[in-house]
C-alpha cells in the first residue's frame, strides 16, 4: 500500500502556490477530496486556539475553537455547493501527544458540521509503515494529489505536486482500504479524548 508514493517525483510549490492551486482544483468539478492526516507534532501559529493551547490555557484553547465553528459550516457549504465530497483520515499513535489531543477537539467541531473524520489508531498500520510511513495527502478527485509539508520545527512550509494517474488511483485505493477499516469520529471521541485531563504543555 503506498508503495509508489515514495519513488515518485513531484513538483515542490511554496505555501502560497499550493494554496491556490488547491483551491483552482477544488473548484474545478471535482467529485470527491481525500485528507489523510499523520503526522503527531505540528503548530498552528494563528489559530488562537492552538496559541492558547501552546500557552498551556488549556480551557481558554476549547473556548476559542468554537470562532472558527462558522467557517467550517461555511466550508462544508461551499463543498456541497460544488458537489465534492470531503472524508478525513487521522491517524493516531497512543499516549496521545498533546498536539493531536488538542486537534481532536477540533475535528469534533468539524465533524458536527458535516466533516466526514474518521481515527485510525497507528499501531494498525505498522505493517505498512515498515519501510515508510503513510504519507501526509491530500486527493483532489483523480486530478492532483499535494503531500502536504512541514518545516523542522512543524510549521506548513507547502507541497509537494503529483499528478500521475496511476500515482493517484494507487493513493486514493490505499486511502479507501484505510478508511474503510477505520473508526467513526464521536465513538473515538467519547472513549478515548473526551475522558482525558488537560495535556501538559511548555509555555
Amino acid at each position: 500500500m503506498f508503495d509508489s508514493f515514495a519513488t515518485a517525483r513531484p513538483e515542490r510549490l511554496d505555501r502560497p502556490a499550493y494554496h491556490e492551486e488547491f483551491f483552482r482544483i477544488f473548484s474545478s468539478g471535482i467529485r470527491y477530496m481525500n485528507k489523510l492526516e499523520r503526522g503527531q507534532h505540528f503548530k498552528e501559529r494563528g489559530f488562537a486556539s492552538w496559541e492558547a493551547f501552546a500557552a498551556g490555557e488549556w480551557d481558554a484553547a476549547i473556548e476559542l475553537i468554537e470562532e472558527r465553528r462558522g467557517g467550517y459550516a461555511q466550508q462544508m457549504r461551499d463543498a456541497g455547493r460544488l458537489g465534492v465530497f470531503q472524508r478525513r483520515l487521522r491517524v493516531v499513535e497512543f499516549p496521545l501527544t498533546p498536539y493531536v489531543q488538542w486537534e481532536l477537539h477540533v475535528l469534533r467541531v468539524r465533524t458536527q458540521e458535516g466533516d466526514a473524520v474518521r481515527v485510525l489508531d497507528a499501531r494498525t498500520v505498522a505493517d505498512i509503515e515498515k519501510q515508510h510511513p503513510v504519507p501526509e495527502v491530500v486527493v483532489l478527485g483523480d486530478v492532483v494529489m499535494f503531500e502536504v509539508k512541514y518545516d523542522a520545527d512543524g510549521n506548513a512550509d507547502g507541497a509537494n505536486r503529483f499528478t500521475d494517474p496511476a500515482l493517484i488511483a494507487e493513493t486514493s485505493a490505499g486511502f479507501d482500504a484505510l478508511y474503510a477499516g477505520a473508526e467513526e469520529y464521536e465513538a473515538f471521541f467519547a472513549r478515548e479524548v473526551a475522558p482525558l485531563p488537560p495535556p501538559s504543555t511548555t509555555p
